[in-house]
């Protein structure tokens, strides 16, 4: 997943903001700070069980001294531009959706511990597979209704999964589609106009035998579906409601929230859904009468309101802002903020990609990520409570994680290593090597693009910096035919396996306009055991061949530099109770909030 950016962390936005596993876009880190300052969270990978039909079953299990009322503010640096569940990745978006829509499956969080659990949302368990993994079956609960009172039928999730197929929805994951119909953008052949002029994915592929079962046949084992259906894409569209890109604008709530007062750029209003039923829902709760957001709110401006604490912000949060860097040390010296403050590790990992369409010389890609100062870049986003300076390619939260692969010593260069990359251009004969290095025009990259390039210029490059307005910067690093051979992208893992990294964002399948993959990477060896490992049925073995598989791209390949693993530090109101993490989507989660 990655940011408006990447796709899941949103890491464009003034500080950045990654987001998003993000494309994501929101910003997905937080502040900076000597590390002896405060003690930071451990970097450990996820392990997220499958719950049982027992687990899925509703009401969510009621927070000691939560009360029901009252209006919480939120205040969100970025507007979302998407509403649309089809079209949403980016990882305020993605927190946001958790209100008003629900997907076949979804990830409920101990309340004490916060480890999560993958459960039915809309299903009544995580799936029933049959034919060795190659089917799977769901079926759906009684009572689900949406905000009209009209029933939610398995006609409904077949209509959301066939939209998926339409020009029109270009910013969401893919994965069930391509499972179901082909690798990169060859799904959309299997049905050109989506389900619109009365053609539907044929029985063989995605079956509806009764309005309660939902049947994907898929050619090979597919052992991560039930958390491929937990995507917000994976829910469910009347067809007769479905106002196709008007959708964008007003969608169909499902969950204990709808939509109310949206204003492009300005702001939205989430208020109760009287038809959403508490007995089919084993996440949410519906506490607050109303989540009041405004948009336009930069990191400063939320860090000093809600470390002031005062009138509204008393009942105020962000979702996915940070901590500003310049005021994190004040910020820790207050201990009644830091009472009502989290520092967690998010699953996005930020690089600066290199085109390898423009940089197809591999010893300059070498010198770059050598010359690269990581620690310095991250320093810009807030130090340690922003995140860690990363050494590959899949970050801590995922299973198999190799905290001492570093290939280019990135923790014992902070700077970078500028003898070494000098080295590696005269060995190349491309001294006054001319790399154009793109960044988005928010405060923290402008400084940022500083430090890259006085280290860039030490290893004997000649640096052009081109500024790009964040608000269309994934739109422009997104285009394959781009004029940039540097820039800053974010991914974020969609659920805690490199299946859902080294495909999307290195495999040569993806490379077209809007795609993760920004390096453009297309190589054969590395699609030929993308292909191999796909097919690995035994998710443990699985997850050991990705990861040794993205160790041997960075080494082989150098599609991108590897700067740091994202931490969200943040803050809230003293007026709030029940705010939790979701690890998943690297986010504040509002689902159990309410107003002391």
């Amino acid at each position: 997943m990655t940011p408006k950016n990447s796709r899941r962390a949103r890491t464009y936005a003034a500080a950045l903001a990654a987001g998003a596993l993000a494309l994501a876009g929101c910003s997905s880190g937080g502040g900076g700070s000597d590390p002896k300052d405060s003690k930071e969270p451990t970097m450990e990978s996820q392990d997220i069980t499958l719950g049982t039909a027992a687990d899925s079953t509703g009401p969510a299990k009621d927070l000691p001294g939560a009360k029901k009322g009252g209006t919480v503010t939120v205040l969100q640096r970025d507007a979302f531009e998407h509403l649309d569940p089809g079209q949403i990745y980016v990882s305020d978006e993605l927190i946001m959706q958790t209100l008003f829509n629900r997907s076949l499956t979804n990830y409920q969080f101990d309340d004490k511990t916060g480890k999560a659990k993958l459960v039915g949302d809309l299903a009544t368990d995580t799936g029933k597979s049959s034919d060795g993994g190659r089917t799977w079956t769901y079926t759906l609960k009684d009572g689900l209704k949406y905000e009209d009172g009209t029933p939610i039928t398995s006609k409904d999730v077949r209509h959301a999964v066939e939209r998926l197929y339409a020009p029109f929805e270009a910013a969401g994951p893919t994965y069930l589609q391509q499972w179901l119909s082909g690798e990169g953008q060859k799904y959309r052949e299997a049905l050109p106009d989506g389900p619109y002029k009365g053609k539907h994915l044929p029985a063989s592929v995605l079956d509806t035998p009764d309005d309660k079962t939902i049947v994907f046949h898929f050619d090979q084992p597919r052992a991560e579906v039930p958390f491929a259906v937990a995507m917000p894409n994976i829910g469910a569209v009347p067809p007769d409601k479905d106002t196709k890109e008007k959708y964008d604008k007003a969608p169909l709530a499902s969950g204990p929230y709808k939509i109310r007062n949206y204003k492009p750029g300005k702001g939205i209003q989430f208020v109760r859904n009287d038809q959403w039923d508490p007995k089919t829902d084993p996440i949410r709760h519906q506490y607050v009468d109303k989540f009041d957001v405004s948009f336009g709110h930069q990191w400063v401006d939320s860090t000093r309101r809600l470390q002031a604490d005062k009138g509204a912000d008393r009942n105020g949060m962000t979702w996915t802002n940070a901590v500003d860097p310049s005021q994190i040390s004040t910020v820790l010296k207050d201990k009644e903020a830091m009472s009502r403050s989290l520092t967690e590790t998010q699953p996005y990992v930020d690089v600066v990609s290199i085109n390898t369409d423009r940089v197809k010389d591999k010893k300059v890609r070498e010198a770059i990520a050598w010359a690269f100062p990581s620690g310095q870049y991250l320093q810009q986003f807030g130090g340690p409570k922003a995140g860690e300076v990363g050494g590959g390619l899949v970050g801590p939260t995922l299973k198999g994680y190799d905290p001492s692969f570093d290939p280019f010593q990135k923790k014992k260069y902070p700077g970078g290593n500028a003898k070494k990359a000098k080295e590696l251009l005269k060995e190349a004969g491309k001294e006054g090597y001319e790399l154009v290095y793109a960044y988005g025009n928010g405060d923290t990259h402008q400084d940022a693009s500083v430090v890259v390039e006085q280290a860039l210029e030490r290893a004997g490059f000649d640096v052009q910096k081109k500024e790009i307005d964040q608000s269309t910067y994934y739109t422009q690093i997104g285009k394959v035919k781009n004029k940039y051979d540097l820039y800053r992208s974010s991914w974020g893992a969609d659920w805690p396996s490199a299946s859902t990294v080294v495909p999307p964002v290195y495999g040569g399948e993806n490379v077209y306009d809007d795609s993760a993959n920004y390096s453009h990477l297309n190589v054969p060896s590395v699609n030929d055991e993308i292909a191999k490992v796909t097919k690995v049925s035994d998710l443990s073995r699985a997850t050991s061949e990705w990861i040794k598989l993205s160790e041997k791209i960075l080494t082989d390949d150098i599609p991108a530099v590897p700067t740091f693993y994202n931490r969200l530090f943040t803050l809230w109101g003293s007026g709030l109770g029940g705010v939790k993490f979701n690890s998943v989507y690297g986010a504040v989660d509002p689902t159990a909030v309410f107003i002391k």
